[in-house]
């Protein structure tokens, strides 16, 4: 198939609530990268953290199979550090071949929880 999408995206708005309601890990309160490879070869991704009062963070690598997506919880990153909570970030995402990329969040800190998916920006 040929690959569809970008190498660079951005998500300007990022958030991971400090708590959640529900049952873990399906209710917990997080952001998601959401990162489509429809092409034929691997994608490496690397993501790279950036906050308003101190040095980025990163980076993260991933790989992504040919013709798969990879959900990545921000939740989750840890190495080099993990991502705080209740702390506003932004993030940039590279690929060496082109993929898509859509942010979700899931904010479970009210039994009445919120759920916000977009697209990230793209550029090459």
């Amino acid at each position: 198939m040929k690959p569809i999408g970008k190498r660079r995206w951005a998500i300007a708005e990022g958030y991971i609530p400090g708590s959640s309601t529900g049952p873990a890990p399906a209710m917990t309160s997080h952001e998601t990268a959401c990162i489509l490879n429809a092409g034929d070869d691997e994608a490496n991704i690397v993501i790279t953290i950036f906050f308003s009062d101190r040095a980025p963070a990163g980076p993260y690598r991933f790989v992504v199979p040919p013709r798969c997506t990879r959900h990545i919880r921000f939740n989750n990153l840890d190495d080099p550090e993990p991502i705080p909570t209740d702390t506003d970030y932004a993030s940039v995402i590279e690929s060496d071949v082109p993929i898509v990329v859509q942010h979700t969040r899931l904010d479970s800190r009210q039994a009445e929880l919120a759920l916000l998916s977009t697209m990230a920006y793209g550029s090459d």
